[in-house]
């Protein structure tokens, strides 16, 4: 019997398409129907889960030794090459295997400059800082600095930087890393056209205390195991055939829901990231992650072994971010790995499903500012979620993923409709 035939035979698993009403029902449900299922395939899941365990410890010795050699554990392209297409083999497998990249000289750096001056000039004379209240989320507000992240959208620098041709050019050769196609014809993305994801801007100054964010993931919470598409999606983590786990497949990433949340994102992303609007060492409160692209096998895995709960997924829930502790994931620790020393006009990328942090800071040296920018293709989620991203623009709203702020309804010197161009009428859905 053939391995597919096999599947064909496993037993299927419940879903909820939205948040179920009894959480800890759902969880002890979910977790004995994915273990019934893994146990149909033959295997355990600690068998399972050892697989992916070892697969995971080989990744970590590898960051390791690159440390003990002094080199760089994330990998760095400049800009020019990217464009080029002179990027050499070795350095494409490194940022596959990473999952994460820095891209040197993607702007000017007096473009970026520039830009942050822009932000002041455009905060300022529309009176952001008698106006602004506090921060509209728990989880950015625990950040202490006041502000730190602006929920500002739409000025003319973050429009300019979404719509720009260099940024169309390096979202382009990130979603190359992705099969975006199946073999059945089924196509989950368009890797050649971003749809324009608002996000915020992060402005934290010279002198500055701050608490950080703690080690997190973004792709979504029980969702990840409880909606029909990302079970598809996981399907090798949930049948027993782990070793064939692809986390660069966008097979069902791109068309299911996603449970609501206060730091949720409607839109698929191939890669987070963020352009730098200054220079910033890395031992500032920069961005750390654990480098391994397919460490969501480990996190999915790791509720169902026997010393967790039943009633637990290792603390994630609806309405928060996906934690990721020293309770239940200590191992996963010893990778974490901070971005090199960054200049302004460079930009920033991790992996969708790359654990993350953002290091605390005391008497912070110099600013640490930055716009974030994701790359996130043209797919039926993203086209869906545009429809109310248009809606924001035109009013100056804040997007619907975010807080509703709404500071920037009045202001003056918004980006208009007529300022954009053919980028960023498609990426807005407008062509």
């Amino acid at each position: 019997m053939t391995l597919a035939t096999e599947q064909q035979h496993l037993p299927a698993l419940p879903h909820w398409e939205r948040p179920p009403g009894d959480l800890a029902a759902a969880i002890r449900e979910i977790k004995t129907a994915l273990r019934a299922r893994i146990a149909s395939s033959g295997r355990t899941v600690q068998d399972v889960f050892t697989a992916v365990e070892e697969r995971i410890e080989a990744r970590i010795e590898e960051i390791e030794a690159d440390r003990e050699r002094g080199e760089e554990v994330w990998p760095v392209l400049e800009y020019d090459a990217l464009r080029n297409g002179t990027v050499t083999p070795e350095q494409l497998a490194k940022v596959k295997r990473r999952g994460c990249l820095v891209v040197r000289g993607h702007f000017p750096r007096e473009q970026a400059l520039a830009w942050d001056a822009d932000v002041v000039d455009y905060t300022g004379r529309n009176g952001f800082f008698e106006n602004y209240t506090g921060p509209g989320d728990d989880f950015f507000g625990s950040v202490g600095s006041k502000p730190e992240i602006y929920p500002v959208y739409w000025s003319q620098a973050q429009m300019r930087a979404r719509q720009s041709e260099r940024m169309a050019t390096v979202q382009s050769f990130l979603n190359s890393f992705w099969k975006h196609a199946s073999d059945d014809g089924t196509q989950w993305f368009d890797p050649d056209r971003d749809a324009l994801y608002p996000d915020r801007i992060r402005r934290r100054p010279p002198g500055s205390d701050s608490s950080g964010l703690g080690t997190h993931c973004d792709p979504g919470t029980l969702d990840l195991w409880m909606t029909e598409e990302y079970q598809k999606a996981f399907r090798h983590l949930f049948d027993g055939t782990a070793e064939e786990y692809d986390p660069w497949d966008a097979a069902h990433r791109t068309t299911g829901p996603q449970y609501p949340g206060s730091t949720m994102c409607s839109a698929f992303r191939t890669f987070q990231g963020w352009t730098a609007l200054s220079d910033m060492d890395n031992d500032q409160g920069v961005l750390h992650t654990v480098p391994i692209p397919e460490i969501m096998a480990y996190l999915l895995l790791r509720p169902l072994l026997p010393d967790v709960p039943e009633d637990s997924m290792c603390g994630v829930t609806v309405n928060q971010v996906f934690p990721v502790t020293r309770r239940w994931h200590p191992l996963l620790y010893r990778a974490l790995a901070p971005v090199p020393d960054i200049k302004a006009g460079d930009s920033v990328w991790w992996h969708c499903d790359m654990i993350h942090s953002v290091a605390p800071v005391k008497d912070q040296k110099g600013w640490g500012n930055v716009m974030y920018i994701p790359a996130a293709p043209w797919c039926p989620r993203n086209e869906r979620y545009s429809a109310e991203v248009r809606t924001a623009f035109v009013t100056g709203s804040s997007p619907s993923d975010f807080p509703a702020e709404h500071h920037e309804r009045s202001w003056t010197g918004r980006f208009t409709l007529d300022e954009l161009n053919a980028t960023g009428r498609r990426g807005m859905g407008l062509d």
